[in-house]
């Protein structure tokens, strides 16, 4: 069932009517206490010549209360249903008084030197610092944070983001060459000596292994000498084979230019040009790139990874004595401290703040009044005359109601002068 115009209002707007309604009851009661007064003065006024006085304030306070009426009828309507030229001004202008409402808002309102002038008298800094420093403030704000996040995890799409990072991955990582770029980056780590630490690394890991692990050896080579062999020969094969590895180890990391370490930095220097400039050596790179990426079981680990990382997110955002939430609140605090007691922090900010918001004011002015332009032009020419009415026909009807006293007044002082000047 279709609702009344009454029931469409909103609460305060039902309210405003019901004031409306009273004060035309106001301003029409005037008017009619002026008629009754006017009728009885004009009737007895042969009898008591007093009256005079009393008929001209009647007339006077009858002729206001009508002129008043007339114009403030005008504005909204044609006075009594009669299309009489200039009436019914909000509805036949409403596009026009939106244009003129979003250029005054335009020219006064979204101007920088207004909006800067604004924020800079604000003290926005140091304000948001003393509020956000109180930590019931800082939890309400790691809350609406909190709830925001999830709100935004939840309506994302989980195919439609694993895609999203399977594009970008594609666009940014398999697609240009990694060799040229690895060869470079190796041939300056190698020219810089920087990988003389990791080899370092390896030959002590090599040689800590190899005391640790001297069963590792036995049989190693033995088992591939014939069966012939005595087994003493064959322990003492594996024996040197295991010390002379164990010495090995051991001359490389007592001597920074033992011949394994310039075959090694040959070996990378090598590698770092053919990276750079071997179509073969590039080919066998990007090829093994793409085999690593291109596999079903990398994108189903990249799927895994994103769904327990947002599991993970919103079980932490809902749990407030979570590790992110408290930690969330205890930055905001140190935030607030900051911006509350740090008098150069509180200047910076402030001036960045005034710079976006004259940046976006000067770059979006028009836009931004045209919202109101736009919006008024949609509306209907009567929907719009009864919330412009709702808004200021109370105050309104004080006019008609002044008019009254007002003619009153005046026809009694015009009726005063001429009764002492004439007669």
């Amino acid at each position: 069932m279709a609702r009344t115009p009454t029931e469409l209002l909103s609460p305060a707007d039902q309210e405003r009517r019901r004031s409306l309604r009273f004060m035309k009851g106001v301003a029409l009661g005037a008017l009619v206490f002026m008629a009754v007064v006017f009728v009885i003065a004009f009737t007895l006024q042969d009898r008591y010549p007093w009256l005079g006085y009393v008929r001209a304030a009647a007339e006077g306070g009858m002729v206001g209360a009508l002129a008043d009426w007339f114009a403030v009828t005008a504005l909204f309507r044609h006075p009594l249903g009669i299309p009489i030229p200039h009436t019914a001004i909000i509805p036949k202008r409403k596009d026009e008084i939106g244009r003129s409402l979003g250029e005054f808002i335009e020219t006064n309102f979204l101007e920088g030197d207004v909006v800067r002038a604004k924020l800079e008298s604000t003290n926005i800094a140091a304000t948001a610092g003393a509020w956000l420093r109180r930590p019931e403030n800082a939890e309400l704000v790691s809350r609406e944070a909190s709830a925001m996040a999830t709100g935004i995890l939840n309506a994302l799409s989980d195919d439609e983001v694993q895609d999203l990072i399977g594009d970008l991955a594609r666009e940014h990582l398999l697609q240009p060459e990694w060799a040229p770029t690895m060869g470079g980056w190796l041939e300056r780590v190698v020219d810089a000596g920087a990988h003389h630490g990791a080899v370092d690394l390896a030959v002590d890991s090599i040689s800590t292994w190899l005391q640790a692990n001297r069963d590792s050896f036995t049989g190693l080579v033995s088992r591939r000498l014939p069966s012939w062999v005595p087994s003493v020969a064959m322990r003492l094969v594996d024996d040197t084979v295991y010390h002379e590895a164990v010495k090995f180890a051991a001359a490389v990391q007592a001597d920074p230019e033992h011949p394994a370490r310039h075959a090694i930095d040959r070996y990378l220097t090598r590698l770092a040009e053919n990276l750079q400039h071997d179509p073969a050596t590039i080919a066998r790179l990007e090829d093994a790139k793409s085999a690593v990426f291109d596999s079903p079981r990398v994108r189903e680990l990249a799927a895994e990874a994103w769904n327990t990382a947002k599991a993970g997110l919103l079980r932490s955002l809902a749990d407030p004595e979570s590790a992110l939430r408290r930690r969330m609140s205890a930055a905001l605090v140190e935030v607030g401290d900051r911006l509350a007691s740090d008098t150069a922090l509180q200047e910076r900010v402030d001036n960045r703040v005034a710079d976006a918001a004259v940046f976006l004011v000067d770059r979006y002015r028009h836009d931004i009044a045209s919202i109101i332009t736009d919006t008024v032009e949609k509306w209907d020419p009567a929907e719009t005359t009864e919330k412009i009415e709702l808004m200021v026909g109370r105050d309104l009807q004080y006019i008609r109601l002044n008019g009254t006293i007002v003619g009153a007044l005046a026809g009694l002082a015009i009726y005063a002068i001429a009764q002492a000047v004439l007669t």
